[in-house]
């Protein structure tokens, strides 16, 4: 599974905007974050170096309230210089179990970015959406900025 890319100035509203279109029949809404402000479902952050005291901030969660087939993913690097983004998603389940459904490294051109879809997995109930951008193992990518989303399809 990989990031679609998207080649767009707009970033990511073009994300939006085509998983709008009418190729996807299929209706999806975003949701909200963990923590979230309540006004806007778009996530923007600064990745940081990991922290030997805590844990960096580089997990982002968001609710899942109602059952979905799927899950759309969009990613847009909002730094005016290229860099490559590790990128993780997971699935996290009623039961306490969870499942990684994305795990590379992303180089989106300054603006641009992508999406990935994510099926369900039968049986089982989501109850988060996670993604994690930043590694201590690729530490290259710290200080740029990027946005995400998660919209929820049926």
């Amino acid at each position: 599974m990989v990031f679609t890319p998207l080649r767009s100035t707009l970033g990511i509203a073009a994300c939006i905007a085509l998983g709008a279109g009418p190729a996807l029949a299929e209706p999806c809404e975003f949701l909200s974050p963990v923590g979230g402000n309540g006004v806007t479902n778009i996530v923007t952050k600064t990745i940081s170096p990991g922290n030997p005291l805590g844990r960096p901030n580089w997990n982002t969660d968001f609710f899942v309230t109602k059952p979905y087939r799927s899950y759309k993913l969009f990613f847009t690097a909002d730094s005016s210089v290229s860099a490559t983004y590790p990128i993780q998603a997971y699935m996290k389940f009623t039961d306490g179990s969870s499942l990684q459904v994305y795990n590379k490294n992303f180089t989106p051109d300054p603006g641009s970015g992508g999406s990935v879809r994510v099926q369900t997995i039968p049986g089982k109930l989501v109850s988060q959406v996670n993604i994690k951008v930043g590694a201590t193992d690729n530490m290259a990518a710290t200080g740029f900025t990027y946005r995400i989303s998660v919209q929820g399809c049926y």
